[in-house]
């Protein structure tokens, strides 16, 4: 595919200028060529170049955001029901000088990290624990950042047995009446249900490359088509991209991304998105109980009508 072929270049060529010295005579036409390269690859994705993108190894993490958003950032463990759910960083630390509850899915930075979080697929624990954390912040009237980066929810026979549809469930009831503000962002993935548990909120965020949808494209092809329609022309139909979600007014506001896909958060960017979410919070905690409660309300049945 030509996404995956040029970004092999890229790579390629990315690494051949590491190993030129900066004073080379080559090194002037390998940056030209890799720029060249980049805005033809980057310029104009079709939905299944964003899905592969949002599913790029080199994307960053929810970790890497909460590290440059949250300062004294303390993670807490646990459902107080079954056990801990490493798919899900959860804990309180401060949004400049806003004390916050953090709810992150998270997938790992490597394999081993992948295996330990389950590849960012939550389990009923996992929920619980967004839950509890959530109802916390609530009593406290702290405000709750959401930050969404799944696949989906695990479908495995213990989550099923240990209440999966259930947690999301809940989650889903109890996320749209907590009288506090709460704003989500869609890093990379969001996928189903697992996605949703963690977006019933006052205001989203989408980064430009990620993808939102109610299966993956590969699910979508399979149930419908029987596999008999390409993934890359379902992705199209699927209205999956961050454009399409803010034209049906599911998402609110795209965060830009550099050219090609985020890969690291740089300080610029870590600034500019905190002043963003602090400017919103402020605006949302200026708000009565029932205007908050209201609007959110208002917002989800807007949905479809745009």
């Amino acid at each position: 595919m030509i996404l995956e072929e040029n970004e092999k270049k890229i790579s390629q060529l990315e690494e051949e200028l590491l190993s030129l010295d900066p004073s080379d005579s080559r090194a002037s036409s390998l940056k030209l060529q890799l720029k060249e390269l980049k805005q033809e690859t980057y310029s104009n994705l079709s939905a299944w170049d964003k899905v592969l993108i949002a599913r790029s190894e080199k994307r960053i993490k929810a970790k890497a955001l909460i590290d440059k958003l949250i300062t004294n950032f303390i993670e807490l463990h646990g459902d107080q029901y079954y056990s801990d759910d490493a798919s899900i960083i959860a804990g309180l630390g401060f949004l400049g000088d806003m004390p916050i509850t953090v709810l992150a899915q998270a997938k790992g930075e490597n394999l081993n990290d992948n295996l330990k979080r389950n590849f960012g697929m939550t389990s009923p624990e996992g929920f619980r624990k967004t839950l509890r954390l959530a109802k916390e912040a609530e009593k406290f009237h702290r405000p709750i950042l959401t930050i969404v980066d799944t696949s989906g929810a695990y479908p495995g026979k213990g989550a099923e047995e240990r209440g999966q549809a259930r947690a999301i469930a809940e989650n889903l009831y109890e996320f749209s009446k907590l009288k506090t503000p709460v704003i989500s962002i869609i890093l990379s993935e969001g996928g189903s249900g697992g996605a949703l548990a963690l977006t019933v909120s006052d205001h989203i965020y989408m980064f430009e490359n990620a993808v939102y949808s109610v299966l993956s494209p590969e699910g979508f092809t399979s149930i419908l088509f029987k596999d008999k329609v390409p993934v890359r022309e379902v992705a199209e139909v699927m209205k999956l991209t961050s454009q399409d979600l803010i034209n049906y007014g599911i998402a609110d506001e795209i965060v830009e991304e550099p050219l090609g896909g985020i890969r690291y958060v740089s300080d610029k960017f870590a600034k500019e998105l905190k002043e963003r979410l602090v400017k919103k919070f402020t605006s949302l905690m200026e708000l009565s109980e029932d205007e908050l409660l209201n609007k959110r309300y208002e917002k989800f049945r807007r949905i479809g009508s745009v």
